[in-house]
């Protein structure tokens, strides 16, 4: 392995990207012992504090092991956009530049590590009052005649959403009623806001086989580990179903097991089904709009780690 003590920590930044369960995590981690580094969430579900488990955050011995940082710094009554995550790592990774320390982004929201390189589009702020009147309008009128309305201020992106993507779709709305623009008028001016920095990107995508299997293994851990209870806490809260934590995989089917509406192997099932087509979208995502300087293809071991290295300049 080539010499990693006079790796550039004041502008290089390493972005280990890959669907759910691929194993990023330990390509991090064994980055992260042979160099000084601060691992960086880039995963959207991640940033909530209510759900260590289901959503698979590094386990406690790792996070104490390494430093780690934007793993469940988020409330779940929040709601953590692409915006709100740029600001803050972008501080994460000031702070490491200060400590002499590589930032190393890692997750599988191609949104936020798209931000972290190119930046975001600079729509205004959406208040509070017209945010939540978006809301509940989508709820009273239902999907498709929210879609129907959008398309009279914003054919354009009312076209290009499906009825089911009402996150974006709300957004679109509150835009609008913000600004009097559509969200494509602010799309189209030039990005700003990303961090600074040579990025070096690695993707790993291993066989899709392989990240069922993953998948699979991982709920049955989740339970042992206790996704239920954990869950049931988050449901006793009582917050909004519209936030963005209650739409994590497994909270909907777990959440119905514990008012005895669900049968235990349905609930396992239905969230290993769930899982594996957030990682097909994953796969897609990625092959499509990331570019990488180095793809791993295979199950991730330890030789790579040498090839990352040196990747990263001097």
């Amino acid at each position: 392995m080539s010499d990693i003590s006079s790796i550039d920590m004041s502008q290089n930044i390493l972005v280990i990207a890959g669907p759910t369960a691929s194993g990023k995590s330990a390509i991090a981690m064994d980055i992260a012992q042979k160099c000084k580094s601060v691992i960086i969430n880039a995963d959207s579900m991640q940033v909530y504090s209510d759900l260590r488990i289901l959503t698979a955050r590094p386990n406690k011995q790792d996070m104490k092991s390494m430093p780690h940082a934007l793993y469940g710094t988020i409330d779940g009554s929040r709601r953590c956009n692409v915006r709100l995550w740029l600001e803050l790592a972008s501080r994460e990774v000031e702070k490491a530049r200060m400590q002499q320390k590589l930032p190393i982004l890692v997750g599988g929201t191609g949104l936020y590590l798209n931000a972290a390189r190119y930046g975001i589009s600079q729509i205004p702020k959406v208040s509070e009052e017209i945010h939540n009147k978006a809301i509940s309008l989508h709820r009273d009128i239902g999907a498709r005649s929210f879609k129907e309305l959008l398309k009279k201020y914003d054919s354009e992106t009312a076209s290009r959403l499906a009825e089911g993507d009402s996150q974006r779709l709300i957004r679109a709305m509150e835009v609008y009623w913000q600004t009097n623009k559509p969200i494509s008028y602010w799309q189209s001016y030039p990005l700003t806001g990303a961090i600074s920095g040579n990025f070096i990107q690695v993707a790993h995508l291993p066989p899709r086989q392989y990240v069922y299997n993953s998948i699979n293994q991982r709920i049955h851990r989740m339970i042992e580990e206790g996704a239920f209870h954990e869950v049931g806490t988050l449901v006793a809260r009582r917050l909004d179903p519209t936030l963005p934590v209650m739409k994590a995989i497994g909270v909907r089917q777990i959440a119905a097991y514990l008012k005895s509406e669900s049968q235990l192997n349905a609930v396992i099932d239905s969230i290993a089904q769930d899982t594996r087509r957030y990682a097909k979208r994953q796969f897609t995502w990625f092959k499509n709009n990331f570019i990488s300087e180095i793809t791993i293809n295979e199950k991730y071991s330890k030789r790579f780690i040498s090839e990352i290295f040196a990747l990263i300049p001097r």
